[in-house]
């Protein structure tokens, strides 16, 4: 019997999330499997991946063969490459010891490079954040001018209307009768 290591979906449309397990590879996706080794959610940023790093390494060992996707979440697991250094053990290249110190090595480099990763993610998100509390303070800003110059205009206009209109017009007096006499 041939085994697959595999993706079987679960969730509503548009928010699947899947198993990883053990199946046949004759059996449909989302049919009868025979262990369930692990789960991945793809909705979340970053993917959430949780896998029985054991069980997935005894399948891997026993011929069980990944998918496409399963391989490159295996990759990202370390399954893989423990599977790689335990046929270097197998054929005497090193010792189990000396594998169990590569893995160790490769382990605290990707967590250190996710942790490098992670902080660079919230250090642009803050620049963000503080990029568009700049640009808010500034519109803010020229809205508050904007009102200012038209709240003078307003009190102008009513200052005017509320001065005596100066007539340009002069009053002229009559000549009088004595002056014509």
């Amino acid at each position: 019997m041939s085994t697959k290591i595999r993706l079987q979906r679960h969730g509503r449309k548009g928010y699947a999330y899947y198993h990883i397990v053990i199946a046949d590879s004759r059996a449909p996706r989302d049919g009868k499997f025979i262990e369930r080794i692990g789960s991945y959610n793809p909705n979340t940023n970053p993917a959430t991946i949780d896998l029985k790093f054991d069980r997935a390494l005894y399948w891997l060992q026993v011929g069980a063969q990944p998918t496409d996707t399963t391989k490159n979440i295996l990759s990202e697991q370390g399954v893989l490459l423990k599977k790689h250094l335990l046929g270097g053990v197998q054929k005497g290249a090193f010792t189990e010891a000396e594998a169990e110190v590569k893995f160790q090595a490769w382990l605290d480099k990707k967590q250190h490079l996710e942790k490098e990763d992670a902080s660079k993610q919230s250090e642009a998100a803050r620049a963000e954040a503080k990029a568009k509390l700049d640009a808010e303070k500034a519109v803010n800003k020229a809205k508050a001018e904007a009102l200012a110059t038209k709240k003078a205009a307003a009190i102008a206009a009513a200052a005017k209307k509320e001065q005596p209109e100066e007539t340009a017009e002069t009053v002229e007096i009559p000549a009088t009768t004595e002056a014509a006499e």
